[in-house]
């Protein structure tokens, strides 16, 4: 058994990394209320601008469009969202798994890296990182999402890479985040929304066609940039919650961890000292034993 001293210092040390852990997790919460606002606001027109694009796409027939054909390289870019700290669980590996254990081979991609822990690890696995945007994840503002989808969709357009996905951490609700993978460009036409299109006009027999105005490619090019960036902005709020929600749930769980270790101390602590009181008395009491012999 340690000793008294020893299992003091121990306790003393849990009790200081328990106060850090509270404090953590009441910062964590009061992120998280803003965080999940901002999800919560964007969460409909994130998805209701995914839905349109690709049931409008599904409807409009075959396009010849440079968005819509993988390009030239067989590179893939891909962007993904991480914290820029750690603490906050399974939060950033999951992230990683998706790129690591994923079907993607290593000399073929190339991330855009938007949190120095997604970075950090991919780099340690050997994926080339090809930009770095670690400095918007903090506060992420759409003028970020714009430079971002503006950059990705130039080395797009310029053959540097044949294809385009986001990796984020999609926010469920406070305790459910789930790490997802979404393939921005070429846009696929036969995702659910497209399927659930094309069924609709199926059973009314009247599938209205597809004007563009100006011209297809003219109304494209101006279409999905705009996509684009919203699934890119849409990804970075999500992801910021879903970082709050882990950290609040990881430090939570440090806490109750850290009460129960100062419990189980403290009984040993009492164990200690009360082996070592007994222990004196039988010395006290052998002793004057031997002096009244």
């Amino acid at each position: 058994m340690a000793s008294m001293r020893d299992i003091k210092r121990r306790k003393g040390s849990i009790q200081s990394t328990q106060q850090i852990t509270k404090a953590m997790k009441l910062v964590s919460t009061v992120k998280l209320q803003k965080a999940k606002q901002r999800a919560e606001q964007s969460k409909d027109y994130f998805h209701c601008m995914y839905e349109t694009v690709v049931s409008m796409l599904a409807k409009a027939g075959n396009i010849n469009h440079p968005y819509l054909h993988p390009g030239d390289s067989v590179k893939k870019g891909i962007i993904v969202i991480t914290s820029n700290r750690g603490l906050a669980g399974g939060y950033n590996s999951n992230i990683t798994k998706l790129i690591t254990q994923g079907s993607f081979r290593k000399e073929e991609v190339e991330i855009y890296a938007v949190g120095k822990k997604g970075r950090d690890a991919l780099l340690r696995y050997g994926y080339s990182v090809r930009e770095d945007y670690s400095d918007i994840v903090e506060e992420p503002l759409y003028s970020d999402a714009v430079e971002l989808s503006r950059k990705v969709l130039d080395d797009f357009s310029n053959g540097e890479i044949g294809e385009i996905y986001l990796a984020y951490t999609g926010f469920k609700n406070t305790v459910v985040h789930e790490p997802t993978l979404l393939k921005l460009l070429p846009v696929e036409m036969d995702t659910k929304g497209g399927e659930k299109a094309e069924s609709a006009a199926d059973a009314q027999d009247d599938r209205a066609p597809m004007n563009f105005e100006p011209e297809d490619d003219a109304a494209l090019d101006m279409i999905i940039p705009k996509y684009v960036t919203s699934l890119i902005f849409g990804g970075l709020v999500e992801s910021v919650a879903s970082e709050n929600g882990a950290r609040m749930q990881a430090m939570d769980s440090a806490t109750s961890n850290a009460e129960e270790m100062i419990d189980h101390l403290t009984l040993l602590y009492n164990r200690a000292r009360q082996g070592s009181i007994t222990q004196e008395l039988t010395e006290i009491i052998a002793g004057a034993n031997a002096i009244s012999m």
